[in-house]
């Protein structure tokens, strides 16, 4: 059996922490990027946090965005160059909290751009700070006796506040914990792509990752506090389905 090959957007090695989901995130996205023709064609704007990394090792065009903006921007590239595939790559900080309004504003005109949200329950590149997704108790920087719902309220589920406009083209939300789980990342990745080449509108894929430097926490750990609390919270699956042509 030949080797798999290595896509050459992500060809060098990467620098986020031993244990985090980007680089999985990463080789998942770049591997359709590469399988629809669109290597060459594709602008990633990149929201401020742990994305900002990929412009060590991301080999096509990015543009590093203001802290929130990357919705904005992403729509500003399908503008000036519809031809290309625009993807905005975003935390959950970047894109829930400081970008809230940029990414809903976004879904809501049914923009034709690609957006992929990485939540790892915490503001991660900042020092672990807790963010809107972050699970109740949970420990952070800034909630050292971990998450108090009845102050901060409960994590918000932005895909399905997405899921319920009706004229966007698709949400899903994915997981890198495990090998099942990203194969079934890599279909809902390459509907979201699709559903942009093919004029369909806007679409959205949250992918759910562990941060075991913030959480602290080892791999195994990570993973397993993944299962046992992150997952029953933020269901897997396609929230928003394609429309049948």
């Amino acid at each position: 059996m030949a080797p798999k090959k290595i896509p050459e957007l992500v060809n060098a090695p990467h620098v986020f922490c031993p244990g985090c989901g980007h680089g999985i995130a990463n080789r998942v996205i770049a591997e359709v990027i590469e399988e629809v023709g669109y290597a060459q064609k594709t602008i990633m704007t990149l929201g401020v946090g742990c994305s900002c990394n990929m412009s060590d090792h991301w080999k096509c065009d990015v543009l590093q965005t203001a802290h929130g903006r990357g919705a904005a921007c992403a729509t500003g590239v399908k503008v000036a160059r519809p031809d290309l595939l625009s993807i905005a790559y975003q935390g959950d900080g970047d894109a829930y909290v400081i970008g809230l309004s940029e990414t809903l504003n976004a879904a809501y005109r049914n923009t034709p751009i690609t957006v992929f949200v990485i939540n790892n329950n915490n503001f991660a590149m900042t020092g672990g700070q807790m963010s809107w997704t972050t699970m109740p108790g949970q420990i952070t920087a800034t909630s050292p006796a971990g998450r108090d719902v009845a102050k901060t309220g409960f994590p918000i589920r932005v895909p399905e506040i997405i899921a319920d406009f009706e004229n966007i083209a698709y949400v899903a939300r994915g997981s890198v914990h495990s090998v099942k789980e990203i194969h079934k990342l890599r279909r809902y990745v390459k509907n979201a792509v699709e559903a942009q080449l093919s004029g369909e509108g806007y679409s959205l894929v949250e992918i759910l990752a562990p941060c075991p430097t913030n959480w602290g926490m080892d791999i195994e750990a990570s993973i397993n506090w993944m299962e046992k609390t992150v997952l029953p919270y933020y269901k897997l699956g396609e929230l928003k389905n394609r429309r049948e042509k």
